[in-house]
């Protein structure tokens, strides 16, 4: 029995947190050199020691980059902010409405706004005592994946009531996730006007070192578009894009693959399979950067097919993986 004097708690809940990359609060150089001192300061980001690596970053990445990069996220602003924080606000609502009204819902971002541990505390003051945290990620990689659990167990290390966390497990082959992108890809080959003969999956690039080093990002991308390409029954090609610095990256590059077909005169459709939502690295470094760099290599058909963002396929692939983990919870 509770007495007089306790503080009120509220009732015990389950909670889902969304996690994904994270985006500028604007697309202004100083909303951008916030997000990138932010970001590009993650150990598991650049893995540099930071006596090699804070003096470039500060001294010449961050005085040049986020004017160049302001330009770049100016061309995809939206009335709702940037497109990665609309749809991810999209698919919490979705997700929220899919799972009803008994779990709570709600979204953070690693980098920038809203942030991990402040969406971990509003979680709890509704009385959510049980937490899945799902970083909306396929592929594992340490610079996207680890470093959302590194946050969320950071914040829990301040806590003096901590929360039972939950971690959704990265999903390369699930059916789910194999049979919403066919559904999708699908689709966006059937509504184009011309038939690519070439289909490019085209995923995030990261430093070759990480291989090297037992990061399974690079055979988990490849199993993917395995998959993918068996369930439609048509090649995919991979390629990687997003190449930063002097170090060796995994290849074949998105940029270089694409100056290459357009050469050949081939037809191109291109979807990015890797992201959980529409962002500037396929709505302005694929949908138009590489569509110009195709272009000006003699191609011709291009098309950009979307992210699964909150489409039907992509929302009922995100319950069924939320709803399997939350198993013995409800």
């Amino acid at each position: 029995m509770r007495t007089a004097d306790h503080p009120a708690i509220p009732e015990a809940r389950i909670g889902v947190l969304l996690v994904n990359l994270g985006t500028p609060d604007a697309p202004t150089a100083a909303s951008v050199r916030r997000y990138l001192a932010q970001f590009l300061s993650d150990r598991r980001v650049v893995e540099i020691p930071a006596l090699l690596w804070q003096p470039i970053l500060r001294g010449v990445i961050l005085a040049v980059r986020p004017r160049k990069s302001a330009h770049a996220y100016a061309q995809v602003w939206t009335e709702q902010g940037s497109p990665l924080a609309a749809i991810t606000k999209r698919q919490t609502e979705a997700l929220q409405r899919l799972l009803g009204d008994d779990i709570s819902v709600a979204h953070a971002m690693r980098y920038g706004q809203p942030a991990i541990a402040p969406a971990i505390d509003a979680l709890m003051a509704e009385g959510c005592r049980r937490i899945l945290v799902a970083p909306l990620y396929p592929q594992y990689c340490a610079a996207t994946t680890a470093t959302v659990v590194d946050a969320a167990n950071a914040h829990l290390a301040t806590l003096r009531w901590q929360p039972t966390l939950r971690f959704l497990p990265p999903y390369p082959d699930a059916a789910a996730y194999i049979e919403a992108l066919q559904t999708s890809l699908e689709q966006g080959l059937e509504a184009l006007d011309f038939v690519p003969d070439t289909i490019i999956a085209s995923f995030h690039g990261m430093p070759e070192r990480t291989l090297q080093l037992g990061d399974p990002y690079h055979c988990q991308c490849r199993k993917t578009a395995r998959l993918l390409s068996e369930a439609i029954g048509r090649p995919v090609e991979v390629a990687f894009q997003s190449r930063f610095g002097r170090a060796k990256w995994l290849e074949p590059a998105t940029d270089v693959t694409l100056e290459r077909l357009g050469r050949e005169g081939r037809s191109v459709a291109i979807f990015a399979p890797g992201f959980a939502a529409d962002c500037l690295e396929t709505l302005e470094e694929i949908a138009i950067r590489g569509r110009e760099q195709f272009v000006a290599a003699g191609g011709q058909n291009f098309a950009y097919l979307p992210c699964l963002n909150d489409s039907a396929p992509g929302m009922a692939m995100l319950e069924t993986l939320v709803r399997r983990e939350l198993a013995g919870w409800r």
